[in-house]
């Protein structure tokens, strides 16, 4: 795929020094990591069940990073209950498909670009197909919003849904995973198109720099802007090793777990660079005995509340977000 490629020249790019650990610093031990990673499974699961028994619509939050983590989980070896994960991939189909005639129109769902995107994105790691479907899908992105430098998308649900570069980021991913040969002068179109907001624009929060620095690899930064981006996210790392969602908020596991993913997949950062063990050794001690994360909210509520089965009440949905990002962070510092 050209997302693996991507991000194959950006590790040659950053393949320089990277900080290693001084006498007096511990290592997490990875002992101690998978553990951690059998507790918040079984939770993932029964969210992602939950919601989907619940719901017909397909969601970013229980279905879309439940079922990359647990693919990734299957991947390296982990029990996953293979039935459940299959009903979360073929329940994400049946909502695209639901859309389908909307897509090929140019017109999407409810959510537009998020929500397609991250559908996508959740596709992608489970190792599906391209399909009628994802074209439909990736037309779409191709249209929406196709005479604007960028793909924007106003939601009242901070962090994941508001931010522009999220938006960007997960359209741009998908239309690299899944686009069509037919399609791919459009793409490049596209891609040429975001790429000088991209670079120009200034983040706002860590949402923001995480997705920024996702992107990178797709456009043509330079190696001194990917450094600064890299440099600047590694700047908002708190004493405590955790990283907050905005500068007056405290740290917590999503703000911390995203920025980790991020810095592990585009720069290859490993658990001997005290910048990821510090974050690792955090989101350690924030777990809970069950398994899970607990993030409070900061969303308005705008659709009938339910219960997924995934613990916190009104938290829930941002603490199975976050329970997901920490629990696939966990799973790549054991890869690598």
């Amino acid at each position: 795929m050209r997302c693996r490629s991507c991000c194959m020249f950006v590790l040659a790019l950053l393949s320089g020094p990277v900080a290693v650990f001084s006498a007096d610093e511990e290592v997490p031990e990875t002992a101690s990591i998978r553990p951690a990673i059998e507790r918040a499974i079984p939770l993932l699961e029964q969210g992602a069940f939950g919601s989907s028994r619940q719901r017909k619509c397909f969601t970013c939050h229980n279905q879309a990073l439940p079922v990359m983590v647990l693919s990734k989980a299957q991947k390296d070896g982990f029990s996953v209950d293979s039935e459940n994960l299959e009903k979360q991939v073929q329940h994400t189909v049946a909502h695209l498909n639901r859309g389908l005639a909307n897509y090929r129109e140019g017109r999407g769902q409810g959510g537009q670009v998020i929500t397609a995107g991250y559908a996508l994105w959740s596709l992608l790691e489970a190792g599906l197909e391209s399909s009628e479907t994802t074209a439909a899908v990736s037309h779409y992105l191709l249209e929406y919003q196709k005479d604007t430098d960028h793909w924007s998308h106003r939601g009242s649900r901070p962090p994941s849904s508001g931010s522009d570069f999220t938006t960007t980021y997960v359209a741009l991913h998908s239309l690299v995973g899944f686009g069509t040969a037919e399609q791919q002068s459009r793409i490049d179109a596209r891609i040429r198109t975001i790429s000088p907001w991209i670079l120009k624009e200034i983040p706002q929060d860590t949402e923001d720099h995480v997705f920024r620095l996702r992107s990178l690899p797709y456009i043509d930064a330079e190696k001194p802007f990917i450094e600064k981006a890299i440099s600047e996210l590694i700047d908002l790392q708190r004493s405590d090793g955790g990283w907050a969602q905005t500068s007056d908020l405290q740290s917590d596991a999503y703000a911390t777990a995203s920025v980790l993913l991020a810095l592990i997949q585009v720069s290859e950062r490993t658990l001997q660079d005290p910048v990821i063990s510090r974050g690792v050794d955090y989101l350690l001690k924030q777990q809970t005995k069950e398994g899970s994360w607990h993030v409070v909210t900061r969303a308005k509520p705008f659709q009938t509340y339910y219960e997924s089965g995934f613990p916190y009440g009104a938290d829930q949905f941002i603490s199975i977000t976050a329970s997901s990002w920490a629990t696939w962070v966990l799973l790549e510092v054991l890869s690598h």
